[in-house]
């Protein structure tokens, strides 16, 4: 179950990241070595692991990426899990980030 606590604090770092105006960010993963760093460049944002960076993306897409891929996880976390609230809140929370999509 510490997936889930990991995924928010993800969400609310990433959300005070884009958000804010500083340079870098970096979260950790409970309980395990993986670590995730998101930097602010000329081209955008830079997404890091352990090994170097994996990926030169832009902030609405990152905030969509990771948005949905939360949702996803969310779908398996039993309605009843009293962790339920701070899950929703942090999805609340973090979904202005991802533009809507017009079309």
């Amino acid at each position: 179950m510490m997936i889930y606590v990991s995924v928010v604090q993800l969400l609310n770092s990433l959300r005070a990241f884009v958000q804010g105006d500083v340079r870098c960010s970096a979260t950790s993963v409970f309980d395990t070595s993986f670590k995730l760093v998101v930097r602010r460049n000329k081209e955008g944002l830079s997404v890091a692991g352990e090994n170097g960076v994996i990926a030169q993306t832009t902030a609405p897409e990152l905030a969509s990426a990771v948005l949905h891929a939360a949702q996803a996880l969310g779908r398996s976390l039993p309605p009843e899990d009293t962790f339920r609230f701070d899950w929703e809140n942090a999805i609340a929370d973090f979904r202005p980030l991802v533009p809507s999509r017009k079309g």
